[in-house]
C-alpha cells in the first residue's frame, strides 16, 4: 500500500502566494527524486466541518483570524520508499539551510506525520 507524508501548516492570507512559490519549488525536488505525487492545498471551506458537528481545520491549528490553513501531502510507493525519496531530497542542495528561503509562516505550528494507506481505492 502507498504512503503519505501530511502537514497542516496555519499560514498568514497576505502571504500564501509566497507560501506557493516555495512549495512549488520543494515540489519539484520531490518529484525529481521519485515521488509519486506532490499536493500543497489552500483552506477554502474551512467552515464547512461544524455543520457535521466536527472540528474545523483553523480551530484544530490554532489559526489566527489573518490565517488559513495550506493541507499538504506527499504521496509514495511505501515507507520504504517514502525514506528514500526524502534521504536523497535533503541531500539536494535547494535543501541546504544556507539555500532556504525564509518561511513565510511558523515552523513551530507546522503539523508532520507519515501515514499507512489503509484504504485505496
Amino acid at each position: 500500500m502507498r504512503y503519505v507524508d501530511g502537514f497542516v501548516i496555519p499560514v498568514k492570507k497576505d502571504r500564501v502566494a509566497e507560501y506557493k512559490k516555495i512549495a512549488a519549488e520543494a515540489g519539484k525536488v520531490w518529484m525529481r527524486y521519485g515521488a509519486l505525487q506532490y499536493f500543497e492545498c489552500a483552506g477554502d471551506d474551512l467552515k464547512g466541518a461544524s455543520k457535521w458537528g466536527c472540528l474545523p481545520f483553523p480551530k484544530m491549528a490554532k489559526a489566527k483570524p489573518n490565517e488559513t490553513i495550506i493541507f499538504s501531502f506527499i504521496v509514495y510507493k511505501s515507507r520504504k520508499h517514502r525514506d528514500a525519496v526524502n534521504a536523497k531530497v535533503m541531500k539536494d542542495p535547494i535543501m541546504k539551510p544556507e539555500n532556504q528561503k525564509a518561511m513565510p509562516f511558523d515552523m513551530k505550528r507546522m503539523a508532520v506525520g507519515g501515514f499507512k494507506t489503509i484504504v485505496d481505492i
